[in-house]
């Protein structure tokens, strides 16, 4: 019985596409890079922030930390808000709690930021703990957020546990943590992608969700 459920929160849980992409093109605009087109800055969703921008715009280590730095300053003030809860995830988390579920976050996001996103949107308080990324970059990859979250929760049977999410970091993560996932098609994952990441279920909306997760 799968009856403690991880979440990712980016793509999973809000769509929070446009505060990502808007916070980093404001980054960007601080080195002078030119801002490519927005579909583009989807890559910036989901994986952790400094890896992004040395990857996909070939800074070192020190000006990735230094865009990360710039990101935060848009992002907190206000790309935290442009973002919305996908429909259906209120009444998904009301119907796992009351299914007696454990619901826990396990995000790459800061924590501090995460746990204002669930206040913000008024679903706090259905999750047990809250996981995601320290401030100084430690902690971001989603292996290591995973086994955080397995390790807050006090989680020994990891065969209750399983994790959702929308991209490939997600599942690649459960797998490395030997746990079984779930893919998400309304994020920012193609459905492609979730299935080479070797999910072991993909679901399209948050009402297929629900019905997945109490029936497992």
């Amino acid at each position: 019985m799968k009856d403690i459920v991880f979440f990712d929160l980016d793509g999973t849980l809000t769509d929070s596409g446009d505060g990502i992409k808007n916070s980093a093109a404001y980054a960007l605009n601080k080195f002078g890079i030119p801002v490519p087109q927005r579909d583009e800055l989807n890559k910036f969703i989901g994986p952790p922030l400094v890896g992004s921008f040395r990857n996909l715009f070939g800074m070192s280590d020190e000006d990735a930390d230094l865009a990360v730095v710039y990101y935060r300053e848009y992002y907190a003030v206000k790309g935290i808000f442009e973002n919305s809860l996908y429909d259906g995830i209120t009444d998904m988390l009301e119907a796992l709690k009351n299914a007696g579920k454990t619901i826990v976050l396990a995000t790459s996001k800061p924590e501090i930021y995460a746990n204002q996103i669930l206040k913000y949107f008024n679903i706090y308080d259905y999750f047990t703990h809250v996981c995601g990324a320290e401030m100084d970059h430690k902690r971001t990859d989603k292996h290591e957020v995973i086994e955080y979250a397995l390790e807050t929760t006090g989680v020994t049977d990891r065969s209750r546990v399983i994790m959702v999410g929308d991209r490939l970091h997600d599942i690649e993560g459960a797998k490395k943590s030997r746990l079984d996932s779930i893919g998400v098609t309304f994020g920012y994952g193609s459905e492609a992608e979730l299935k080479n990441a070797g999910a072991d279920h993909i679901v399209d909306n948050a009402k297929e969700l629900t019905k997945l997760l109490l029936k497992l």
